[in-house]
């Protein structure tokens, strides 16, 4: 049944079978794309991380705003801009992240499409590979202002001692 389907679509879909049917060339593009997907892991557990704090700050912007709304929390309105900034850094960090994640995923995936075609993409492949650098790199300057951010601690308020 397949083998008549494939016969139906004429020489092209003859030679796609005859050029993926080959082991050695499946094995060699699976070996090259394990470099991309050891990255695309290691990406994923920097946003894990990025994740955490994120959401660790949201929290924390949500707690004092409850204990302002309660009347509470007067002192901690100050660390409200700090916690924000925080906030920003970390929301770009993780696009930017992300966005580094899809660009990988698509260097795989052109990966093996470049073993079913005869156009040579080698060069989008690198330019993609250079995306999903260049989109990482900002990821991890961002999450690095966070984090420096965060050592600083947040603004002290002078308070009048008469």
């Amino acid at each position: 049944m397949t083998l008549d389907l494939l016969t139906v679509g004429g020489s092209f879909a003859f030679e796609l079978l005859e050029r993926t049917a080959s082991t050695p060339r499946v094995q060699q593009i699976v070996q090259l794309s394990l470099a991309p997907a050891f990255l695309l892991s290691a990406i994923g557990a920097i946003m894990n991380v990025m994740m955490s704090r994120l959401i660790w700050v949201a929290e924390r912007i949500e707690r004092i705003n409850r204990r302002i709304d309660d009347g509470v929390a007067s002192s901690e309105a100050g660390e409200l801009a700090w916690l924000g900034q925080r906030r920003r850094h970390s929301q770009k960090a993780l696009v930017f992240s992300t966005a580094s994640a899809v660009t990988i995923s698509v260097v795989i995936a052109l990966l093996f499409v470049s073993a079913y075609i005869e156009s040579q993409i080698g060069s989008v492949i690198a330019l993609a590979w250079v995306v999903t650098m260049t989109l990482l790199v900002t990821g991890l300057l961002f999450f690095l202002l966070e984090t420096r951010l965060a050592a600083i601690g947040p603004p002290r308020i002078a308070r009048d001692e008469s």
